[in-house]
């Protein structure tokens, strides 16, 4: 059963602590989905402020090259042009 696109966070997180599988890991999948969203949206603002791959990857705690990885191919150049 596919979560509705009108869910809240208030939703997810009581959905996530439910006695009920189902529902706590239908939001914990929604959960995943929301932080993919929200880290290709702040990676994207950071590529565009300037941000080398070495400072988001610093931020968010993985290495230079994960970050690159996940996100060279979904995100512009920053503003110099540079990947």
């Amino acid at each position: 059963m596919a979560q509705a696109d009108d869910t809240t966070a208030e939703d997810l997180v009581g959905g996530g602590t439910s006695r009920d599988p189902a529902v706590g890991l239908r939001a914990v999948a929604a959960l995943r989905r929301l932080v993919e969203r929200l880290e290709d949206l702040q990676v994207q603002n950071a590529r565009n402020l300037g941000w080398s791959w070495s400072e988001i990857a610093a931020v968010i705690g993985v290495s230079k090259q994960a970050v690159h990885k996940k996100h060279a191919g979904r995100v512009s150049s920053g503003p110099n042009g540079r990947q």
